[in-house]
């Protein structure tokens, strides 16, 4: 089956599962994993997520079964990086000042998905494998001839805009607003925009890939379930001609010509692969009697380093939900934290930023930076009757991390800087009367 005649693709569910698929009958082979001759003269190829000793709790590698080896392409050679940058910066800001931006123009000149990223932030290093960069794109063309891998980082797109196709060597991920999608560290794609133009956000993981986090006194149910989570169903292109293949590698972007598509896998088996979840379908808790839980409470995916509990970088959502709380201030405190938050919105209102964070917009606070609801927000909140509330047409999001977040160059000189964002919280004056 060829991606491009795909109307809808097919997807099979569970997170980290072992997979098993195949885009024609008997194209995986049986009992073992590299024959001698696999079925329909095709090539048996590995791709590993982490090195091949790992715990089997946490390895990751799927077989793949090809038309052609991946090792059949040119010669790669250096092309311009443009506004993608990779930790660890050689420019840049470290800086403890809160940082908000407007929504990033989709371009007027022909920009696909690799072309329109913009790296706004990041931290840690990607060659140490530690980190993340944080990235805004903004594309109207479609990779048509051209397939890219990422060899530093796994992807996590966030789209806050349009429909993004990712055609990959495993399938057919799409995905939209109110969804996200992940490409593996290493996987070939190539990114569709079949409805126009496409906004969003993207964590390139440098760490440890994400996973589900443990629940704790939560119990067994809640938050992401792992069978919401949809992984392809395998299809391939058999298709000649010119074409390139992209490579992110050690921070730079690589071009090499290659004479057929890449994403000629006919099946492949195994628990590494992409995937895609539906953000509605997130089970979210809160409190039912007063004060409200710290916002860890809303995470979908994370990346741990090392301690438990203290992530190399969170997925954190905030979505529609009831708030029930009473004799509590609803919005977030006002708070200073060990970890650095980067916050997006995909759509809908914030509420504890009603004005200034739009959709497509986003703010920085780094860690200890200190933080909350503006004036206004503030004043709603002390005044409001307490009675149960429906937060609705709301998706906001966060990348949390350990380590504090640098700024590039182009981000702290965006023309979309909000250069009074400070000025929301100046109005919060005394109240102090001496009485309880």
């Amino acid at each position: 089956m060829d991606p491009l005649t795909t109307t809808r693709p097919e997807y099979q569910s569970g997170f980290g599962n072992e997979f098993a698929t195949e885009a024609l009958p008997g194209a995986l082979p049986e009992g073992q994993n590299s024959p001698q001759k696999a079925p329909y003269g095709l090539y048996a190829e590995l791709i590993s997520g982490t090195a091949f000793t790992q715990p089997r709790n946490d390895n990751l590698r799927t077989w793949m079964y090809r038309l052609r080896p991946s090792a059949r392409h040119g010669k790669f050679r250096r092309i311009e990086n443009r506004l993608w940058r990779t930790p660890a910066f050689g420019e840049g800001v470290l800086t403890p000042q809160q940082m908000r931006w407007d929504p990033m123009p989709i371009p007027e000149a022909d920009t696909d998905l690799i072309a329109g990223m913009q790296t706004l932030a990041g931290n840690g290093d990607a060659n140490s494998q530690a980190g993340m960069g944080i990235h805004v794109y903004c594309a109207n063309a479609s990779m048509t001839d051209s397939y890219f891998y990422n060899a530093d980082g796994e992807m996590l797109f966030v789209p806050q805009q349009g429909l993004l196709r990712l055609v990959t060597e495993m399938g057919v991920v799409e995905t939209v607003p109110g969804e996200i999608a992940v490409v593996p560290r290493g996987i070939k794609f190539r990114a569709d925009l079949p409805d126009g133009p496409t906004r969003g956000y993207v964590c390139e993981n440098f760490g440890a890939s994400l996973r589900l986090p443990d629940l704790g006194p939560i119990g067994s149910n809640g938050l992401a379930n792992a069978r919401d989570f949809l992984a392809p169903v395998a299809s391939f292109e058999d298709r000649e001609g010119d074409f390139e293949v992209v490579a992110k590698f050690g921070g730079n972007l690589w071009i090499c010509d290659i004479d057929h598509s890449p994403l000629d896998a006919v099946a492949w088996h195994g628990n590494l692969s992409p995937y895609k979840y539906d953000l509605a379908n997130f089970m979210a808790i809160g409190s039912i009697s007063f004060d409200h839980p710290d916002p860890s409470i809303f995470t979908v995916l994370t990346s741990p380093s090392g301690p438990p509990g203290l992530a190399n970088v969170d997925f954190v959502i905030f979505p529609p939900r009831w708030m029930v709380a009473e004799h509590t201030f609803r919005p977030p405190w006002y708070h200073r934290n060990f970890m650095s938050e980067f916050m997006g919105l995909v759509y809908g209102q914030y509420d504890a930023k009603e004005e200034g964070f739009v959709p497509g917009g986003a703010s920085l606070h780094n860690m200890h930076s200190a933080h909350g609801p503006d004036l206004e927000a503030y004043e709603k909140a002390r005044k409001s009757d307490l009675k149960p509330m429906h937060l609705m047409d709301t998706m906001a999001f966060m990348f949390e991390t350990r380590y504090p977040i640098k700024l590039t160059e182009w981000g702290v000189n965006s023309p979309q800087v909000q250069a009074d964002y400070q000025d929301c919280w100046q109005g919060l004056d005394k109240n102090f009367n001496g009485k309880k």
